[in-house]
């Protein structure tokens, strides 16, 4: 079923596809019930074992993402969604088994009945998946829909709660976008949403020059946030780590902004010339050092005479984002891989950036997270789960790092990389 045939007629092409969707969702079906068991066994062995049952399943969720190649925020959603799926939304499971629905619209199902009690959301399951004939051809847009119609006439309370609740949820979230592009994203109540997105609409209306609609919206928001002009910088700190070379011109390569990622060199240069030819602004240099042949940073010079605070700026330039494979969160903590109750060190090798979210999960029984450098002096992890299950981490490189002969890198540490900090 899987071997593919190129050729194949168009006719068979599209049942192809067709049957590898059904597949697609029986997996996912699959994949929910042996998370729901896994969770089952994982607390009945912890049962057994005297675990309070507050502290009972800890960590499970991260090794769900670890095991779907995700990260521990969604392994948590996958064992949610698996749970409700199999205790309390039977309908629903069968649906997603047979192909009548989709593992994303099977979700959409669970996250609007979340607020309801167990009886309830059996209620909303049976009475809106049961047949499942009648989800063919049903849009994501209408299934929430039904689902919300059937959630408010259950227990219109529990809906109005959800929804005051979700107000103090709100936030704003960056992620990098393409073409050195960023996403800027405010999670607001429905009224604050929609008075902000009509006063950014109020200003493009009004405006007569040659951007788009898009553009003035985006150069408003950006104005009525910062106080200043769109084109202009920016009086925030900016951490920006450039190699020498790419700073002075003399080569073009990558840089990497702090909480963003990576970017072109040229365009990080720009961003630290705007910030050096401005008067309001100033901008500082501090050397990094990276050893030549792996670009694995190895050194940072600290004005400070704190070690701890050097050496928590050295791991979170070093790491970047979030250790745990396949998590990109930001460096929120700078964490002892061997616990310093057991007697780990206080080093940059025993020092590992993490998020929250992570650095809890690795608290859990049976976690453990051995650290090291390897043959290129790069920095390594290896996050071990409770069954045993291993999953390696390697620090990112350094950008511009020039490439050199391996006996020259270990005679000589000339890989000299410059942390900009625009201000």
């Amino acid at each position: 079923m899987l071997e593919f045939d190129p050729d194949a007629g168009e006719s068979a092409l599209v049942e192809r596809i067709a049957v590898l969707e059904r597949l697609k969702s029986a997996a996912a079906a699959a994949q929910a019930r042996s998370t729901a068991a896994l969770d089952g066994k994982r607390r009945s062995r912890e049962e057994a074992a005297g675990v309070p049952a507050a502290k009972r399943g800890r960590g499970l969720a991260a090794e769900v993402g670890l095991a779907r190649r995700d990260s521990p925020f969604k392994g948590g959603q996958h064992l949610g969604f698996a749970k409700a799926l199999v205790h309390e939304m039977p309908h629903t499971l069968a649906a997603l088994e047979v192909g009548a629905l989709s593992e994303w619209r099977a979700t959409l199902v669970v996250r609007e009945s979340a607020c309801l009690d167990v009886e309830d959301r059996r209620r909303l399951d049976a009475e809106l998946c049961s047949d499942a004939e009648a989800l063919i051809g049903v849009g994501d847009a209408a299934l929430v829909a039904d689902a919300k119609a059937i959630a408010y006439r259950l227990d219109p309370h529990a809906v109005v709660e959800r929804a005051a609740k979700a107000a103090g949820e709100r936030t704003v979230s960056i992620r990098p976008a393409p073409d050195t592009m960023t996403y800027v994203t405010a999670l607001l109540p429905v009224k604050q949403g929609v008075s902000v997105y009509a006063a950014l609409k109020r200003e493009a209306d009004v405006c007569c020059d040659e951007r788009s609609r898009g553009q003035v919206m985006a150069d408003t928001l950006v104005e009525r946030v910062t106080g200043r002009p769109a084109d202009e910088a920016v009086a925030v700190a900016v951490n920006v780590v450039i190699s020498d070379q790419a700073l002075l011109g003399a080569t073009q390569g990558a840089a990497v902004i702090a909480g963003y990622g990576p970017v072109p060199s040229a365009v990080a240069q720009q961003m630290i010339l705007d910030a050096v030819s401005d008067e309001r602004s100033r901008a500082t240099l501090r050397r990094l050092y990276a050893s030549p042949d792996s670009g694995a940073l190895v050194a940072l010079e600290s004005r400070s005479r704190l070690f701890p605070k050097g050496l928590a700026d050295f791991i979170g330039l070093r790491d970047q984002r979030c250790r745990t494979p396949y998590c990109d969160a930001p460096v929120r903590h700078r964490d002892h891989a061997d616990p310093h109750r057991r007697g780990g060190a206080t080093s940059a090798v025993n020092g590992l950036g993490l998020c929250e979210a992570c650095n809890y999960a690795k608290e859990a029984a049976g976690w453990s997270v051995t650290t090291g450098v390897d043959e290129n002096g790069r920095h390594t992890a290896v996050f071990t789960t409770p069954t045993g299950t291993h999953y390696h981490s390697i620090a990112p490189p350094m950008p511009g790092t020039p490439k050199i002969p391996k006996s020259t890198a270990e005679m000589y540490l000339n890989g000299r990389l410059l942390q900009v900090i625009a201000a």
